[in-house]
C-alpha cells in the first residue's frame, strides 16, 4: 500500500487532499497544528483506518518510524492574506524550516516531494497570462513578502534538493481556488463575497473592481494534484495549476448577488498595497504534461459553494 505524509492536513487544500488520496487507496498520514486549519475539516477521517493525524508544527524535527513514505505533500502555510498578515513570521518559518523539514523527509525516504508554491510568486505580474518561465514582479520588502518571498525561498530550497541529491521534486503554482471548507472569514475574495451577501451586508471590493482573477473550483485543483502526483517524468518541473477563464472583481460580486438573491449593495475601497491587477495562469505546460484541464464553471462552482456557506456561516 503507498503512504503520503500531507502537511497542513486540516486546512482547506490539504482536507480535500486527504480524501482523494483515501480514495485512490493510500494510507494518508496528515500533519497540521491547526495555526489557520481547522479540526472539523478532517473529523469525517479520524476513524478511517488508513487516516493517521498527527498535531504538529513541520517547523519543529519530527521522526518517522515507517518503512516507507512514497509522497511527501508540503500544503502547510497560512494561505489568505488575513492569515499570513496576522502570522507574519509563522508564514515566513513555515516556508523555511518547515520546507527543509519536508524535504528531509522526502531525501531520507526518497520520496516524491510535491511543494504547493503560489501564483504569488508572480507578484503584480507585467506580462499576461503568467507562464512559469515568467520571474516575476515582486516587492520584496513590502507586506505580502512575508507569503511571495517565502514561497519564492521554499521554490529555491526544492529547486537546491533537486539539483544537489536527485529528489523527484515537483512545483506547482496554484491559483486562487475556491470551495468547501473555505473559512468564513478568510478574507479571500469568492468567501467574503458569498458571506456578506448571504448576511445581507454591503460588498466589499477594493479599487474600482477591475481587477481580475481566475478561479478554479477545488475538485479541478484536487484533479490536477493528483495527476501531478501520478504522472512520470515531471522530476523537477514546476507548473501552473488554475482555471484560466479570467473575471474581473466586480462582476464576480455581480454574479454573486445575483445567485444569493442578496440585497447587498456593493461599496467601494482602497486597494490594498501590492495588489495584483491581474492573474491569469497559463496553463499549456500542465495539459501537455498530464492531460489536465479544469471542467467546473465559475458559476457551477459558485453554486456549489454557496450551498456550503449556507451551513455553515
Amino acid at each position: 500500500m503507498k503512504q503520503v505524509l500531507i502537511s497542513g492536513a486540516a486546512g482547506f487544500i490539504g482536507s480535500h487532499l486527504c480524501d482523494k488520496f483515501l480514495e485512490e487507496g493510500f494510507y494518508v498520514v496528515g500533519l497540521d497544528n491547526f495555526i489557520t486549519g481547522s479540526p472539523k475539516n478532517i473529523e469525517h477521517l479520524l476513524e478511517r483506518k488508513k487516516f493517521e493525524f498527527i498535531k504538529h508544527d513541520i517547523t519543529l524535527p519530527i521522526k518517522f518510524h515507517s518503512k516507507k513514505i512514497d509522497l511527501v505533500l508540503h500544503f502547510a502555510c497560512p494561505a489568505s492574506p488575513v492569515d499570513y498578515l496576522k502570522f507574519p513570521l509563522e508564514t515566513m518559518k513555515v516556508n523555511s524550516i518547515g520546507t527543509l523539514n519536508m524535504l528531509e523527509i522526502a531525501k531520507k525516504y526518497n520520496s516524491k516531494y510535491i511543494f504547493a508554491s503560489t501564483s504569488e510568486v508572480y507578484g503584480d505580474p507585467t506580462v499576461h497570462p503568467q507562464t512559469e518561465s515568467y520571474l516575476g514582479n515582486v516587492n520584496p520588502v513590502g507586506p505580502r513578502s512575508v507569503y511571495d518571498e517565502s514561497k519564492r525561498f521554499s521554490e529555491a530550497i526544492s529547486m537546491s534538493y533537486f539539483r544537489e541529491y536527485g529528489l523527484d521534486t515537483r512545483i506547482i503554482r496554484i491559483f486562487n481556488t475556491y470551495g468547501p471548507r473555505m473559512k468564513a472569514n478568510d478574507g479571500r475574495v469568492v468567501p467574503n463575497f458569498i458571506t456578506q451577501a448571504l448576511n445581507m451586508d454591503n460588498i466589499t471590493v477594493y479599487g474600482n473592481g477591475n481587477q481580475t482573477r481566475s478561479f478554479c473550483y477545488i475538485s479541478d485543483l484536487i484533479d490536477g494534484i493528483f495527476k501531478i502526483t501520478s504522472a512520470d517524468n515531471l522530476k523537477g518541473e514546476i507548473m501552473n495549476l488554475g482555471n484560466p477563464e479570467e473575471y474581473n472583481i466586480l462582476d464576480l460580486a455581480k454574479i454573486i448577488i445575483e445567485k444569493t438573491s442578496s440585497k447587498s449593495q456593493i461599496i467601494f475601497k482602497a486597494l490594498p498595497e501590492d495588489d495584483p491587477k491581474q492573474r491569469c495562469p497559463e496553463i499549456t505546460k500542465i495539459k501537455k504534461l498530464t492531460k489536465w484541464q479544469p471542467e467546473t464553471s465559475l458559476k457551477e462552482g459558485i453554486d456549489l459553494t454557496i450551498d456550503y456557506f449556507k451551513n455553515h456561516i
